[in-house]
């Protein structure tokens, strides 16, 4: 069977790497929960990926100025991370040509909270479906989980289903999914959203929010048949955390390619 990887991450806040709880990303900074701000530079943390051999890793622009810290980490790591945040048709060629390996899009698909998939079809072709990442963060609403927008605080008109999961992948080679009310809290991952992804999806996944332990990577293989890939945040020891460290999850990858 297929065993659930370790994905990084570098979030940006005010062009520095930071790890946010999630509900908290608002528009009012007296609102945000900041858990860890980094010494470390964007460039620093790519290249700590790059000499680990840890592909697959997203670095997401939370608000705006963050360009240049997002390309410092693409000059570190050429072809090698997926950036995302404000991210239309018009630019995602220019992150591609500068060195990500792929575009993460959200908020462009969701005009006034709305899917357009005549939006997801131009940014499709515009880079290229092997080149795109479409990235379905959601909130939990009673037994349904609804696609969020704008730093998770506006939820829109889309359900993540098997049916809308299908849908977008004949335009996207991966997704990547934020569970933003355990997002930063260290509390647990959402297990019935992963357990459904293992069900529903057919193209790499990566889930982020709530791990908290190393054998969290365990628990999602197990939950998804090893087709949905986790992120660790504010848990892990290059993070600040004390509950995961960095070479643990390293070593699991590495067993992985062993096997």
């Amino acid at each position: 069977m297929a065993a659930s990887r370790f994905r990084p991450c570098i979030d940006l806040h005010n062009g520095v790497v930071k790890q946010i709880v999630g509900g908290t990303l608002t528009n009012d900074a007296d609102e945000l929960k900041t858990n860890f701000v980094a010494d470390k530079t964007p460039h620093e943390f790519a290249k700590l990926y790059k000499d680990n051999g840890l592909t697959g890793g997203h670095v997401i622009k939370l608000g705006a100025g963050n360009d240049d810290a997002a390309r410092s980490a693409i000059e570190a790591w050429n072809d090698g991370l997926h950036v995302g945040g404000g991210i239309t048709d018009e630019n995602a060629g220019e992150w591609i040509a500068m060195g990500a390996q792929k575009v993460i899009v959200t908020s462009f698909l969701f005009p006034d909270a709305k899917f357009s998939l005549e939006r997801l079809q131009s940014i499709s072709r515009a880079v290229g479906k092997d080149r795109l990442v479409v990235d379905v963060s959601c909130r939990r609403r009673d037994q349904r989980w609804i696609v969020a927008m704008n730093k998770w605080q506006t939820l829109t008109d889309m359900e993540v289903t098997r049916d809308t999961l299908a849908m977008l992948s004949e335009y996207c080679s991966e997704f990547l999914i934020h569970a933003a009310d355990v997002e930063g809290l260290c509390n647990g991952i959402d297990e019935e959203l992963v357990q459904r992804l293992g069900e529903w999806v057919s193209i790499p996944t990566t889930y982020a929010g709530g791990a908290k332990h190393k054998d969290d990577l365990r628990l999602v293989s197990s939950l998804s048949n090893g087709k949905v890939d986790l992120t660790y945040g504010s848990a892990l020891d290059i993070f600040g955390g004390e509950k995961v460290k960095f070479a643990d999850l390293v070593e699991w990858n590495t067993e992985i390619d062993r096997n």
